[in-house]
């Protein structure tokens, strides 16, 4: 069954600022133009959702196939970079993530999860010209 559609209002509060509205759940996110775009940096950018959203799919990801297993994946870290590059046009360069797993999570479990993070919805999603490079780091 494919997911439902999900509506989400984004309106201008001036000085490049906007305010976001999930329809679902109607939690409000803000954003701002980075400083190296005109912006102050007061909040995430557009292209920073587009980096936080890559980690957060691959955490949300690997932990529902993990609570399927009866693993633990709470306190699994990502850590996203995001890199502008300006030609041949302002945009997304490279998202490298380092993804930093829990203790206590069996050896086996560990090529299935780094599959599924690598075809997470966003992963898939991003523009493969993105160079978006991941690294498992494991306690053990």
């Amino acid at each position: 069954m494919l997911p439902r559609m999900v509506e989400i209002e984004v309106t201008s509060t001036g000085g490049l600022h906007t305010t976001a509205r999930h329809g679902p759940s109607g939690a409000d996110l803000e954003t701002d133009a980075p400083r190296d775009n005109e912006g102050r940096g007061e909040s995430f950018s557009p292209t920073d959702l587009v980096a936080t959203a890559l980690a957060t799919c691959i955490l949300t990801t690997m932990e529902i196939y993990a609570r399927r297993q009866g693993w633990q994946l709470a306190g699994a870290r990502a850590r996203v970079e995001k890199h502008m590059v300006a030609a041949p046009a302002r945009r997304i360069g490279r998202l490298p993530v380092t993804i930093t797993m829990p203790a206590g999570l069996p050896k086996e479990a560990r090529p299935t999860l780094e599959r599924i993070a690598l075809h997470c919805p966003v992963h898939l999603s991003v523009n493969p010209d993105i160079d978006r490079p991941m690294t498992f780091v494991y306690p053990d």
